[in-house]
């Protein structure tokens, strides 16, 4: 191996070590808790070799977002594989965004609420954002009925956001987590038919 490869090795390592070090101390303190200070000291490296990597600590929560687009997408289209049908295919990608949400707050947290800059919904935007889109896309536009795929698939997407981002800021009630999505399934699809 040459010098420049390895040093590119390197420097590859050291860039996900920032990224899985930023994800783990957020995971267990929060994203409050994840500063360019502390990730330095953490992964025992200055501070000017972090923003060698990275901007800001906002460039270091965007690469945190595109990796957990890559892990949401393996998982929705994982999801229907199964299935028997297009409504056991929307029933079972809708449950697997839930439990992603509810599994990786933080990481759901640095995709969906926090500023990153990501280019949602655009040409420019990274190929995991899109993926995963589509990966949430595919079985929704088969149950999307008179409605414009895309559009509906937003739809779902929102509604599915907001009940779990409310539910995780505990703003509704625990005990009826379960009836809320099944609840929310029944209404998607019944707007298949208006």
């Amino acid at each position: 191996m040459t010098v420049h490869a390895r040093r590119e090795r390197e420097r590859a390592e050291r860039h996900q070590l920032i990224i899985r070090t930023a994800r783990d101390l957020a995971e267990d303190e929060g994203w409050e808790a994840v500063t360019v200070r502390r990730l330095a000291a953490l992964i025992e490296y200055s501070q000017p070799v972090l923003y060698s990597h990275f901007a800001n600590r906002d460039a270091i929560v965007a690469a945190v977002a595109v990796e957990g687009f890559e892990e949401l997408a393996g998982e929705l289209r994982e999801a229907p594989r199964n299935a028997e049908g297009p409504v056991e295919a929307f029933t079972a990608v809708v449950g697997a965004y839930a439990r992603f949400a509810a599994t990786c707050p933080a990481l759901y947290d640095a995709m969906f609420t926090l500023a990153t800059g990501l280019p949602f919904g655009r040409p420019e935007a990274p190929a995991p954002l899109k993926e995963a889109f589509a990966a949430l896309a595919a079985p929704v536009a088969e149950v999307s009925g008179p409605h414009d795929p895309d559009t509906f698939t937003e739809v779902v997407w929102t509604a599915l956001h907001g009940l779990v981002t409310l539910t995780r800021s505990g703003r509704l009630r625990p005990e009826l987590a379960e009836d809320r999505l099944d609840l929310l399934i029944a209404l998607m699809l019944a707007g298949e038919h208006v």
